[in-house]
């Protein structure tokens, strides 16, 4: 059976590797693969902080990719000897005003209610696990459940383990999808940018924000993906003997805008992110950087005397519901894995295992169920059934 992976981010990367190792033939079309967001993110594991209201039934899923993400880390790193990163440091969720700490203690009365492991703490008690905060920290929360990777040594680590399993790469732009059968029937394949067709008995649309762009699918089967733009820094924390600057991820609601500081084991200090429905735009702004060093510094003062490295700019694939849209699509040969919104890095286990089994079996496992691509179709994503696919003989 062969597959072509449209796109090569962390997700059409982590499908091909799971495809190949169960046998079958994979060739991802991508110009640059391991590029896309996963170079823009922050890499944050954080299923139980990210929780917001009304996007309960997602939980389950990013519970069940966390879990999975030691196992999944320790094999990628025996597999390829790439070190990807991945720390099991927690996470510190913080308040600096009455608002925003009312807010916090909506969240954590949600996140008790589903069930989860996330303990309030004074002011003084936040101080006391980050000296760094400002003084005017109000209260906060301690999830030492919500982990982190670094999304880029993520990328290298599934590049590599794609090679070796046998994937193909294709350094080509897919520009259209190709259909056979009375009145497009079947997804065969896909039309390269250098004139070129590239046949398959699957094809897998993993383009992120670019999925939605494909010519060729018909319509209501192109996904509903739409990008939504992020702004994050990268600066160097200093190196010295005592106690680090930060030892976990530290995030916070500042005037209502998101923002958080993920420290990397290595002295890198990740700061993000804006959101900004700009269409394809990713120019660095001083307006972004100046909202991100503004709302940082009130959390930790002493950041700005830290170097500023780096200023990038990315797209996430947002979805209606912010919700990924995996699996089966209505047109027989053509499987989705897009739309992963805030959540791409931490669903990577668990949708490359979801699509692996799909492309081996022709059914999404139970736990993918209410993420078909037909939730958009119905308008009940939890009883939307996908289509059984019919397999290549």
């Amino acid at each position: 059976m062969h597959v072509v992976m449209v796109g090569g981010g962390v997700i059409g990367l982590v499908t091909a590797w799971r495809a190949a190792q169960r046998g079958m033939r994979v060739t991802v079309v991508d110009p640059a693969p391991g590029g896309g967001a996963a170079r823009v993110a922050a890499g944050m594991l954080a299923a139980v902080t990210e929780l917001h209201f009304g996007e309960e039934r997602l939980l389950a899923l990013n519970l069940a990719s966390a879990a999975a993400y030691a196992d999944f880390a320790a094999e990628l790193t025996e597999t390829t000897g790439h070190d990807i990163g991945y720390r099991a440091c927690g996470t510190l969720a913080v308040a600096l005003d009455a608002d925003d700490r009312a807010h916090l203690r909506d969240l954590h009365a949600l996140q008790q209610r589903c069930g989860l492991d996330a303990r309030w703490l004074t002011g003084r008690e936040c101080r006391r696990l980050e000296p760094m905060l400002a003084p005017g920290v109000r209260g906060g929360l301690r999830v030492d459940g919500d982990h982190q990777v670094d999304p880029r040594r993520l990328a290298d680590a599934l590049l590599a383990a794609g090679g070796g399993a046998g994937v193909t790469f294709r350094r080509a732009r897919a520009e259209r999808l190709l259909l056979a059968g009375d009145a497009g029937g079947r997804a065969v394949g896909v039309a390269l940018d250098d004139g070129t067709e590239l046949g398959g008995d699957a094809v897998v649309l993993a383009g992120g924000s670019e999925s939605g762009r494909l010519a060729g699918v018909p319509d209501g089967v192109l996904p509903p993906v739409r990008p939504v733009k992020g702004q994050v820094l990268r600066l160097r924390m200093p190196e010295t003997p005592g106690p680090p600057f930060l030892s976990r991820t530290v995030r916070a609601v500042v005037r209502g805008g998101q923002v958080y500081l993920v420290p990397r084991a290595d002295g890198e200090l990740v700061v993000g992110a804006t959101s900004e429905e700009l269409g394809w735009d990713t120019t660095v702004t001083a307006g972004g950087v100046y909202a991100l060093l503004r709302d940082a510094h009130e959390l930790v003062p002493g950041l700005t005397e830290l170097p500023l490295v780096e200023t990038r700019a990315g797209l996430r694939p947002c979805t209606p519901d912010n919700a990924p849209v995996l699996g089966p699509s209505a047109l027989p040969g053509l499987q989705l894995a897009t739309g992963h919104y805030r959540n791409g890095v931490l669903l990577t286990p668990v949708t490359g295992d979801a699509l692996a089994a799909s492309l081996a079996t022709g059914v999404l496992p139970d736990a993918a169920r209410p993420f078909s691509p037909l939730r958009f179709r119905s308008g009940d994503g939890a009883s939307a059934a996908p289509p059984r696919q019919e397999l290549p003989v």
